[in-house]
């Protein structure tokens, strides 16, 4: 029988990506498209200036953000479906919103065009973009639950998000320095001094989506994507606001700022915490099947383990044993998120529960055969002397 390790991780049937998801990135290419091509028209040469420098910051906090997801990592097609909705649609549609706000202020002479701008920047577009970039965080929540393991899940969607918009934002924001020659300024803002803006912000609605995600029905399900909506908009107005009054307004808000990343620094290391003690606490049960021994709990608690252990698999049995090595830590991961989520969850499908749980089983089986399938013996693994040999056999 064929096994489709990524179909099983993912949760869908094998050989099928989910038909949404590539609609989902075909809309939001079509609109980054459609962004690029504006820009590109009335920016002129300034385009090409301006899109290489927003490359900048992405090319320097996306591996770091996807560094965070090393654990339980999450579906590329997700994650690119994420990163394309904030360039694409939030950018596009905020940037047509935030256009005709500015136009419906000024031409019924309620301010003048700086003023409306400064109303737009502070009270407008933070509920415009922090709507639009926290919908494929609310419609994962509707639809994609089973992505969603905890607040980690949460930020890495969010940052991926934010990290999209950014960059598109920051394209006409360069073209624009480049007309009135404040490039080398308007660069050292938005991509040295707050490049983690728009990624922080949606972080929060991530953390109350996430939350919400792993709570039973109750009221907490209900309020705490509410939350962190409203802790986005607000962090964000008050960064927009703050320009007003110049370098100690900008130093206040960056210092809430600094505090709120400091808030999700702890948040995502307790999070990793609890995956961990997860793991401990129901692999255990796992033993008796034979697909789990305790050196192997231990190499699953660390990421220096589990990268030795990819290290070690390599060795063993070449690429193929490296890449069953990986589907064994993370369908080791999975299993436990599961039964966490069934146990906290009233209202979801115990029949589809329990298929998954044995799919994943089965899927670790698979891996540790490819282990015990060379003779003689593998050498000993790095992390203990019972390693991925027969049950049984020290």
């Amino acid at each position: 029988m064929a096994i489709d390790p990524s179909a099983i991780l993912q949760g869908r049937a094998p050989g099928r990506a989910s038909i949404g998801v590539i609609l989902g990135i075909v809309f939001a290419s079509v609109c980054l498209l459609v962004i690029l091509t504006f820009d590109a028209v009335t920016g002129g040469a300034s385009f090409v200036v301006g899109l290489l420098l927003a490359v900048l910051p992405v090319a320097v906090w996306l591996p770091l953000v996807l560094a965070l997801d090393r654990l339980e990592p999450e579906p590329p097609n997700a994650l690119i479906f994420a990163f394309l909705w904030g360039a694409g649609v939030a950018a596009l549609f905020a940037s047509i919103l935030n256009t005709l706000g500015l136009s419906l202020l000024t031409e019924t002479e309620l301010t003048g065009e700086q003023e409306g701008w400064y109303v737009v920047a502070t009270f407008g577009a933070p509920v415009v973009e922090e709507l639009l970039k926290g919908a494929v965080l609310f419609s994962m929540l509707w639809w994609r639950r089973q992505e969603l393991n905890g607040p980690t899940d949460g930020v890495i969607y969010a940052a991926m998000v934010g990290l999209g918009f950014a960059a598109t934002e920051n394209i006409q924001y360069f073209i624009d320095a480049v007309e009135v020659d404040q490039l080398g300024y308007v660069f050292v803002l938005r991509a040295i001094v707050s490049p983690l803006l728009h990624p922080l912000c949606t972080a929060m609605t991530g953390i109350g989506v996430a939350v919400a995600a792993l709570a039973g029905p109750g009221r907490i399900r209900r309020t705490a994507p509410l939350y962190g909506l409203l802790g986005a908009m607000a962090l964000h107005s008050l960064w927009n606001g703050s320009t007003k009054f110049g370098l100690i307004g900008l130093a206040g808000a960056y210092l809430v700022g600094f505090a709120v990343l400091i808030g999700v620094i702890v948040v995502l290391a307790r999070d990793r915490r609890r995956i961990v003690q997860l793991i401990g606490h129901y692999l255990p049960l796992y033993g008796p099947v034979g697909i789990v021994t305790p050196d192997d709990l231990r190499m699953l608690s660390t990421l220096p383990g589990r990268r030795a252990a990819r290290r070690w698999a390599r060795s063993v049995g070449g690429k193929r044993s490296e890449r069953a090595m990986t589907d064994y830590q993370q369908a080791a991961t999975e299993l436990a998120l599961l039964h966490q989520r069934a146990g906290a969850q009233r209202d979801l499908d115990p029949h589809g529960l329990e298929q998954q749980r044995q799919y994943l089983v089965w899927l670790m089986q698979q891996a540790r055969a490819t282990f015990v399938a060379r003779q003689p013996r593998p050498p000993a693994s790095p992390w203990g002397t019972t390693g991925f040999g027969p049950p049984g056999r020290p």
